[in-house]
């Protein structure tokens, strides 16, 4: 049963809990994430927006400030683990399906997008037929009692309009977006190039976590 957010999230919170979504549905064998494979993927280069640099400490504090608020469960190994590990819950508190969280990680990580940058940068994800799909799932979210996303105005200059979650308390993201400049094949190109990077990068740090960290886990216990 979806329910409501106590308050905004801050940037690191929206940060940390981006990343552990995208994970889980890009690389599950690595799922739940220790919390350095957690600050890598929060402070990595592509598909984020800032980038940031996050320090261990600071990614630790706000996981547990999502745990105090049920959107985060510690993970722990059975037997002596070396790590704690943590995973998400935002799909179980705001009662999200697959694509609905699918646009939800994008936005968390990446800001105000148009539908096909959100159809494209979910594929991994949840794969969308149709920008349309894209569009149905959006006005879903906005339709809530408690919308999840808001619809964006289209600015001068933009030839789309974009779409903005509403989980945060950072700036504005009903503000208007910088203006939007249609790339030239060359930087659609390495937008590709980009994600094709990051899906490798995936791989490879779960073939590293499956090597190094061997160890069955065990759920925490959720509250009640």
């Amino acid at each position: 049963m979806a329910e409501a957010l106590e308050g905004p999230l801050t940037p690191i919170q929206q940060r940390v809990l981006g990343a552990l979504a995208e994970k889980a549905a890009t690389v599950p064998d690595t799922y739940p994430m220790t919390l350095r494979g957690l600050q890598t993927a929060c402070n990595q280069k592509n598909n984020r927006e800032p980038v940031t640099d996050h320090t261990e400490g600071e990614i630790q504090a706000a996981l547990d400030e999502l745990k105090a608020r049920h959107l985060v469960r510690f993970v722990y190994a059975s037997h002596g683990a070396r790590s704690t590990k943590f995973r998400h819950v935002l799909d179980e508190r705001l009662g999200l399906d697959a694509g609905e969280l699918a646009v939800v990680t994008a936005l968390l990580l990446r800001g105000p997008q148009t539908l096909n940058e959100l159809r494209t940068r979910t594929e991994r994800a949840h794969a969308f037929a149709s920008n349309d799909e894209v569009a149905t799932t959006l006005e879903g979210l906005a339709a809530r009692t408690d919308p999840v996303v808001v619809h964006l105005p289209r600015q001068p200059g933009q030839k789309e309009t974009r779409w903005a979650h509403l989980l945060g308390d950072g700036p504005d993201e009903r503000l208007p977006a910088p203006t939007a400049v249609t790339p030239a094949p060359a930087t659609r190109d390495a937008e590709g190039l980009l994600a094709r990077v990051a899906e490798l990068e995936d791989r490879v740090a779960a073939l590293e976590a499956l090597l190094t960290d061997p160890d069955h886990t065990t759920e925490e216990i959720p509250p009640t």
